[in-house]
């Protein structure tokens, strides 16, 4: 497995004024990953900043490996066509870049006064068939593409591995995040166990919990689908089991990326430099039965 980390990790520090979406990719390499995603954001509102990115990341012997975008297929601002067009252009992109994968959610939910015809089948058809179509466009530029478990609507294993197993292409499959499946109240490890097959790519991260039955814990935290309470934790810190799940991930035959994803209270450079020395060590180890 190799180690990556995502540009969303970097919080303030990937802003503009701070290292900016150059200076993440060179922080990332002297930082000793080896492959890096990014989100979107102002650096895509120019396509030549594609050129300086793939440039910037062979000048610093660091792979590109994916970018994660923002969409709803099932309720789009300007209409479904437009909204593949639009992200058929990040697509193009990410393809200039030099990325292997684009991940694109796929749906927000339904509005609350909708009282029936609600369920995830209902919308089933209209995001697969919009998927299908925008992982064959994808499949020309040299790009695959997923979906994650992120969002709530679309985050729980049954869910998305329905979603996968509807748009049965072979270029569309899995960003799996081991933390993400607790924001669906959904045991990380069981959810890994059932997701790891369709696994294109890895997101690596964790959360602390606490019981919905308790009072809010305060700044910092936020509701799960049931109403309990997650905060973003430091690789090894919370309780994604992340080492059980890269375990799960060995015994699949997962030999990808393991990328940080960072989104606790403690400063953003301190928060990936000890979540990768975790992670490295989860990596090297392994439970011999």
């Amino acid at each position: 497995m190799k180690t990556g980390v995502s540009s969303y990790s970097f919080g303030k520090y990937a802003s503009k004024d701070n290292l900016g979406y150059l200076g993440v990719i060179e922080k990332a390499a002297e930082m000793g990953f080896e492959g890096i995603d990014f989100v979107d954001g102002y650096h895509m509102n120019d396509i030549q900043n594609a050129d300086r990115m793939r440039e910037k990341a062979a000048e610093c012997n660091i792979e590109i490996v994916a970018f994660t975008l923002g969409a709803d297929l099932m309720n789009p601002k300007n209409g479904l066509d437009d909204e593949i067009k639009r992200m058929q252009g990040y697509i193009d992109y990410a393809a200039r870049a030099g990325a292997k994968y684009v991940r694109h959610d796929v749906a927000h939910g339904y509005d609350n006064s909708i009282k029936h015809s609600r369920g995830y089948d209902n919308a089933l058809p209209t995001i697969a068939n919009a998927c299908r179509e925008l992982t064959k466009y994808a499949e020309q530029k040299g790009i695959k593409t997923m979906t994650e478990n992120h969002g709530f609507f679309s985050q729980d294993s049954a869910r998305v591995e329905k979603l996968i197993n509807t748009v049965a292409h072979d270029n569309f499959g899995f960003l799996l995040d081991i933390g993400n499946f607790m924001c669906a109240d959904e045991d990380p490890t069981l959810a890994v166990s059932i997701m790891a097959p369709y696994a294109f790519h890895v997101h690596a991260k964790d959360f602390h919990y606490k019981s919905g039955m308790d009072v809010n814990p305060g700044n910092g935290w936020f509701r799960t689908r049931a109403n309990n309470y997650l905060r973003g934790a430091i690789i090894g810190h919370g309780d994604a089991k992340v080492y059980q799940s890269i375990e799960i991930l060995k015994n699949a035959g997962y030999d990808g990326y393991l990328t940080v994803e960072f989104e606790g209270m403690e400063d953003n450079i301190l928060g990936i430099k000890e979540g990768l020395a975790n992670l490295k060590r989860f990596i090297e180890s392994r439970n011999i039965f």
